[in-house]
């Protein structure tokens, strides 16, 4: 199986402990975060990664080349930003198969990438995204499902008690393309996502395991002893 890696992250949230890489190069005790990401994938038998990058993007290239351990690299390159939907599109026209998954690169959730994938084709869905509980929180906006868990509704960010959020992972086949917006830059979540509710079917799956974002300085700081346990 492939995966598209977001990697072209500028972290300006990150720059007051962080300057100068993009945001997954950030290092966690000595290695870049991507690093730990990578190694996830390889764990869920990944055998191909397009990193799609943008900002210093030499940096990625320098510190990884052309493979991980047993997975074949290739990047996809931004040369201005493009937005996640026209970054992904760039990215998908390097896939060499339909089926694919794809993965924030600032994140890590550590769930069986089988489970979902499982999922999405039990579910006959057009996409389907890996989901997170989670309680008292701001950061994020929440995803609300039916009672087969197909997703009904994608809510703006707001103080939560407790809700299920998009977790950063999907799966989907390449077809997914074809219900893009016409222009190269474009917000996968708002133009793509959003609009297409009701029109293609998008499953959520939810899952209690170990997640981390490492946007702002305060995960960033936990990422630096917890991400080395996994």
């Amino acid at each position: 199986m492939e995966a598209i890696v977001l990697a072209g992250g500028l972290g300006s949230r990150l720059r007051s402990v962080v300057t100068d890489v993009p945001k997954p190069m950030a290092p966690i005790s000595g290695k870049p975060f991507l690093y730990y990401l990578l190694r996830w994938l390889e764990k869920n038998g990944i055998t191909r990664v397009i990193l799609s990058v943008g900002y210093k993007w030499e940096t990625i290239v320098n510190r990884f080349g052309d493979s991980f351990n047993s997975i074949d690299l290739a990047y996809s390159v931004e040369d201005s930003p493009l937005g996640t939907g026209g970054a992904i599109a760039l990215a998908m026209k390097k896939l060499k198969g339909e089926q694919f998954f794809m993965i924030n690169g600032d994140t890590l959730f550590n769930v069986n990438l089988s489970l979902l994938a499982d999922f999405h084709k039990k579910g006959n869905h057009d996409l389907s995204i890996m989901l997170k509980q989670m309680s008292d929180f701001d950061r994020y906006g929440t995803v609300e499902t039916d009672e087969n868990n197909r997703i009904t509704c994608f809510n703006e960010k707001a103080p939560c008690g407790e809700g299920l959020i998009n977790g950063g992972i999907y799966i989907a086949d390449k077809s997914i393309g074809n219900y893009f917006p016409d222009s190269d830059k474009f917000s996968f979540e708002k133009d793509f996502l959003e609009k297409n509710i009701g029109r293609l079917i998008f499953g959520g799956l939810a899952s209690d395991e170990y997640f981390i974002d490492i946007g702002i300085p305060e995960d960033y700081k936990k990422a630096q002893t917890e991400l080395t346990t996994l």
